[in-house]
């Protein structure tokens, strides 16, 4: 009994996986207005019932979908609060982001295409939990500026340019591949582009380890 039902919840759950990845493609390519339960269960290889099971409407659906890669970004800035400083802590978000952008560019395009809408589904998300999260991390930022672990800048704006470039990466991901010969980013291409944006960004702040710095005090 108990097997089968372990078997019903994986069942569920990898049902539950096919049609938000689906949805996420269709989301993004067509927008919510435009998207339709039909072509979801037609991406997701389902019955049209199937999705309707797990997803009552497109509205519920949709906001899972944008869920989804909004818990993404703001589990990746759990980094602030466990890391011994500043140059590694952004180190790694930038790492997380990059690796979001590159693991799930549907899900960031379908972000991208509601904030450009003026977040008509998911303004609630905006005006909440994103208002408060980043309230906590320029806090964090504002207290690693005055223990001199970074030079000083406008902690917003340094969230949104590192926003800016570990988005645009999924966002315009078409003009990237464009420019690349007309093919998707290879892992080795990933990893280049990552510690560039992790170089430029960190340099430009003055950001360093504490190991660099106690090497150079030394």
């Amino acid at each position: 009994m108990g097997s089968e039902k372990e078997t019903r919840r994986e069942a569920r759950i990898a049902a539950e996986r096919a049609i938000l990845q689906a949805a996420e493609e269709v989301f993004a390519i067509y927008g919510f207005k435009g998207s339709t339960m039909a072509r979801i269960a037609q991406t997701a290889g389902l019955p049209k019932a199937n999705i309707h099971y797990y997803f009552p409407t497109k509205l519920e659906l949709y906001r899972r979908v944008v869920e989804e890669i909004y818990s993404s970004w703001l589990e990746a800035g759990d980094v602030f609060d466990n890391s011994p400083d500043a140059a590694t802590a952004l180190s790694a978000y930038i790492e997380s982001k990059m690796d979001t952008s590159r693991l799930h560019p549907f899900g960031s395009k379908v972000w991208a295409n509601e904030i450009l809408q003026g977040a008509p589904v998911i303004q609630d998300y905006l005006e909440t939990s994103l208002r408060d999260w980043t309230q906590s991390r320029i806090d964090i930022i504002n207290r690693w500026i005055a223990e001199g672990q970074i030079a000083p800048v406008d902690p917003r704006h340094l969230l949104y340019m590192i926003w800016a470039v570990t988005q645009h990466y999924a966002d315009f991901s078409h003009q990237v591949e464009t420019l690349n010969g007309g093919k998707p980013l290879r892992s080795q291409q990933w990893h280049e582009a990552t510690q560039s944006v992790k170089r430029i960004i960190l340099n430009g702040i003055s950001a360093q380890s504490s190991a660099q710095r106690a090497e150079e005090q030394a």
